[in-house]
């Protein structure tokens, strides 16, 4: 038995150290901040409560050192949503090539309802989106 549980944390060790040195391309995240939300997407404009839909929204990110970091997601009301996009910067070398990135929000609303969802695009200006969950 006692060798059994050498052999395993051996392995187990190992399998660690694999693991630990694996990631070369590890980059610092060196800054946070808002990137607008260009265009917004929603497969059906009606659902049921409790059920599930997700939102993609899509964003374009000035470089490759740029990427999605998560949303802000604020209940204005019981049927109003505010929906800011941020962005990561990372160092290192990449190219100042720009792209699109797609994320999404996964909504699966309590309560009936007109929600409506508010999506930041830059200043002043929000894209508005109505969902009908009956």
């Amino acid at each position: 038995m006692k060798n059994l549980l050498s052999i395993g944390f051996s392995v187990l060790l190992s399998g660690l150290v694999f693991v630990s040195c694996e990631d070369d391309d590890y980059q610092t995240i060196q800054s946070v901040g808002k990137i607008r939300i260009d265009s917004v997407k929603i497969m059906k404009d009606t659902m049921d409560v409790y059920s599930i839909q997700s939102i993609k929204t899509y964003s374009t990110y000035p470089s490759q050192c740029q990427g999605f970091y998560g949303y802000d997601y604020i209940h204005d009301s019981s049927l109003e949503r505010s929906v800011t996009a941020y962005r990561y910067t990372t160092e290192g070398p990449c190219t100042q090539q720009s792209h699109v990135g797609a994320s999404q929000i996964n909504f699966s609303p309590r309560q009936t309802g007109n929600y409506t969802f508010r999506f930041w695009n830059g200043n002043n200006s929000w894209i508005t989106k109505t969902i009908v969950v009956q």
